[in-house]
């Protein structure tokens, strides 16, 4: 997955999620619970646009790490809305798949991230070792 479609895939997301608060029921704990999951899974996208402009490879990292914290707390809020019973249970499961989809991306982006700065222990070297 290239990173014009990974910024579309977590757009989606963020509209799905925004779609999905707007059919939550009125009352406190959906309005809490939905204006939390609201701001995790819109930051997912905006943070995941940030790391794309990354400085360095620890800036990408970083970000990331923002990305698979804001798309596991997007997980969790959906599976209060579900457990609660405030939202129908597939569109929950759904969307739930994808925010741990996300959490997947993101984790095997900053261990690759990771791995690529040891691999090459003098950057103007062209020889790539396995060493750390």
């Amino acid at each position: 997955m290239n990173k014009e479609d990974l910024q579309q895939r977590t757009k989606r997301f963020a509209l799905a999620i925004l779609r999905l608060t707007e059919m939550l029921p009125t009352g406190r704990a959906a309005s809490v619970l939905g204006r939390q999951l609201l701001r995790a899974a819109t930051s997912v996208g905006a943070n995941y646009r940030a790391a794309c402009r990354a400085r360095s490879r620890a800036d990408f990292v970083a970000k990331m790490g923002i990305v698979e914290e804001e798309a596991d707390e997007s997980c969790y809020w959906l599976e209060l809305l579900r457990e609660a019973q405030l939202v129908p249970a597939e569109a929950a499961e759904r969307l739930l798949q994808e925010a741990q989809e996300l959490v997947a991306i993101a984790v095997a982006s900053i261990k690759t991230a990771r791995q690529a700065g040891r691999l090459c222990r003098n950057p103007q070297s062209a020889i790539r070792t396995g060493e750390t």
